[in-house]
């Protein structure tokens, strides 16, 4: 009973007004949600792109995430008017109003200067380089309300500040699922009632409340040091680099980008380690490693989505349904289990994740055979919608927790006058992971063709991504759990 009474009040009686701005970043991350059903919807029966094209579209969304040594360097070193980080959430912001904006016109017909497909690219990639930016702040900002000294101007015990960095994590995960719960049901009810274009618009709330954390900040001046030019300019000519290949469309380009990235990022990370103790660096390569391995993994892709839609009957309201039992259950165990989370060893949750992750995406496996959905609903009353729930139920929360360990092993090892850096360095590995997860989607939907009414090969194509799964992180955490712990 007591450690019930205390994972329930840990988060509570952990949280600081010093915490407010960088949540109210997470919390406007996570609502980003409110426009996604819709969008979804009106990406399926508005533009020509299919689930391989949208698959390849993933990965070069998700090296805005792979280039944040740039922003990170940017916020770290570089004033605005005065400002190192209420003036990023500022940019940030108004590029998601902008994204969204452009959306509306696409979706209404009233921009007319470029096709939807070319404007919902253009748009989304608005958006995600708006969120990174603002993540980039937050990030920095949840290791500077950690305070490294007594009222009395004594050191804290490093466990101490280690335990509290742990918790702003924990704290900005609940957040950002808080932000994601708050408009899952709505998201989807819009959907159902209003055209795609208003739905857009009414998604500038959404800045707005980043807005309003970023007016919050109290010291919007950190320490002052020299621009690192290689880790900038690096930066500034990789993401050059980066856009021209894609533009050029240079066969393999992406594969390219990627090895570009990785070497980058290596190279940038040992720069800024340059002060760590080689046992430490030793200690953060390898648990670096499990993470990338941990979060490689191919998805279905767009196509499973389209199948639920077309021959399962699910509508918006359902998905918001989804979407709103998910980020409950998120919500709620990575409350319950904050305390616990900041006291395990990386590496244990990371394994108890992957094996439970595997055995719980069964229910959602079963979704994509029409057989076994026939015997579950005539033995137990349990049809595709039953189905649907119990995988958002299990798996949701799962994918939400595995974040946790993560973000706080980047925040204890955060180098003092290179925090926004470190943490965007770091966010960079492992958002890598996540574009080899996507060209890994794009390849797993070359192989196992999905199109709208084409469903055939989709039984197979959910088999082997669960499979993949299972398969390569375990192996990584097993090979290098003893290196780490």
């Amino acid at each position: 009973m007591e450690q019930f009474r205390r994972a329930v009040i840990a988060p509570i009686k952990a949280f600081k007004l010093a915490y407010l701005p960088p949540l109210m970043v997470y919390f406007a991350a996570g609502a980003i949600g409110l426009i996604g059903i819709a969008k979804a919807f009106w990406t399926k029966n508005a533009l020509t792109l299919t689930p391989t094209d949208l698959a390849a579209l993933s990965v070069w969304l998700s090296l805005p995430w792979a280039m944040k040594m740039v922003f990170g360097e940017m916020v770290d070193t570089i004033r605005v008017f005065g400002s190192q980080r209420r003036v990023y959430v500022f940019i940030g912001a108004s590029l998601i109003a902008l994204s969204f904006v452009m959306l509306a016109g696409a979706a209404s017909g009233w921009l007319t200067f470029a096709r939807p497909d070319k404007l919902y690219i253009a748009a989304s990639l608005m958006t995600v380089i708006g969120i990174v930016l603002q993540d980039v702040v937050a990030d920095a900002m949840t290791t500077e309300v950690v305070d490294r000294v007594n009222t009395d101007g004594t050191p804290r015990v490093q466990a101490e500040i280690d335990a509290e960095l742990a918790m702003v994590q924990v704290l900005g995960r609940i957040v950002f699922t808080a932000g994601t719960f708050a408009v899952a049901w709505l998201g989807g009810y819009l959907a159902s009632i209003w055209k795609p274009e208003s739905v857009f618009l009414a998604g500038l709330v959404i800045p707005a409340i980043s807005i309003t954390g970023a007016l919050l900040v109290k010291s919007d001046t950190i320490e002052q040091r020299p621009t690192d030019v290689t880790i900038l300019g690096g930066g500034i000519i990789f993401g050059t680099v980066v856009t021209m290949l894609a533009l050029a469309d240079v066969p393999y380009n992406q594969e390219i980008t990627f090895f570009i990235s990785l070497g980058v990022i290596g190279y940038m990370l040992s720069r800024v380690t340059t002060e760590v103790a080689p046992e430490v660096k030793l200690r953060i390569f390898y648990a670096a490693l499990i993470i990338f391995l941990f979060r490689c993994t191919p998805s279905t892709g767009e196509g499973m989505r389209w199948f639920l839609i077309d021959k399962r009957g699910f509508d918006e309201v359902f998905f918001g349904s989804l979407e709103v039992i998910g980020t409950a259950l998120s919500l709620i165990i990575a409350w319950f289990l904050s305390d616990m989370l900041t006291r395990m060893r990386m590496t244990s949750v990371l394994l108890w994740l992957t094996i439970a992750g595997t055995i719980l995406a069964l229910p959602g496996l079963l979704l994509v055979f029409d057989a076994p959905i026939a015997w579950t609903e005539r033995v137990f009353g349990i049809g595709a919608r039953s189905l649907a729930v119990i995988d958002s139920a299990v798996v949701s929360p799962l994918a939400n927790l595995g974040m946790i360990p993560l973000l706080t092993l980047v925040a204890i090892y955060a180098p003092a006058g290179h925090r926004a850096t470190w943490f965007a360095l770091m966010s960079s590995f492992m958002n890598l992971a996540l574009v080899a997860g996507d060209m890994a989607t794009k390849y797993m939907n070359q192989i196992f063709v999905v199109d709208r009414g084409q469903y055939a090969a989709l039984p197979s194509l959910t088999v082997w991504v669960i499979v993949i799964g299972f398969v390569v992180p375990l192996t990584g955490i097993l090979l290098l759990r003893s290196k780490v712990d």
